[in-house]
């Protein structure tokens, strides 16, 4: 059983990346046993640029996984280049738990810009309706969440609702062939998840 201690920034990513990692599983390592752990929640601010915040949620996702486990840090990516963010939070984040299995995932630009990427997918979910031949550039939008509420029918977006709903719904492999950063989550969990079964 590999127990997966992620933390994350919002409550809708408390609530959806659990399920998203369910999904994962069933779809890409149907045999692996996992467990995602509650996340731990963060300000991305606060952890980035505190050291004591820092190593504190590390110490404390260290300690939930296990020695066996997994921690999983994943941030919107907000204007910062992914790759070179995800790079130096690495770093920092190795010095802190060197005896840890550990992964930053930066989605770009926000969690919500996967679901732009896998847009055909949830056509019809909480009110969603995008155009079939619509160009979707699924990384640019500054505002994924904005990106969303445009397209829900007049309907507020929700992270708290709708993120874990759209969550179990989008099509992973369309998010996968649309996206970059959802590419390098998969391409963690190829070599935290599925090599080891």
């Amino acid at each position: 059983m590999i127990k997966i201690a992620s933390i994350v920034e919002g409550h809708g990513e408390v609530k959806a990346l659990p399920i998203l990692l369910r999904r994962l599983a069933l779809e890409r390592t149907p045999f692996a046993e996992i467990n995602p752990l509650t996340p731990i929640r963060v300000r991305r601010d606060q952890f980035i640029h505190k050291d004591q915040e820092f190593r504190r949620h590390l110490l404390l996702a260290a300690a939930k996984s296990g020695d066996d486990g997994w921690v999983l840090i994943l941030l919107d990516a907000d204007d910062d280049c992914p790759m070179a963010l995800g790079r130096e939070i690495y770093e920092r984040a190795r010095a802190h738990i060197p005896h840890r299995r550990l992964s930053v995932v930066l989605a770009n630009r926000e969690f919500e810009a996967w679901f732009i990427a896998a847009a055909h997918s949830l056509q019809g979910v909480r009110d969603f309706m995008c155009v079939a031949d619509e160009l979707i550039e699924a990384e640019i939008p500054r505002n994924a969440k904005g990106w969303m509420r445009e397209h829900m029918q007049g309907r507020k977006y929700s992270e708290i609702l709708d993120l874990p709903a759209f969550t179990a719904q989008l099509d992973l492999q369309q998010a996968f062939s649309n996206s970059r950063s959802f590419r390098k989550l998969c391409k963690e969990w190829e070599t935290h998840v599925s090599t080891r079964t």
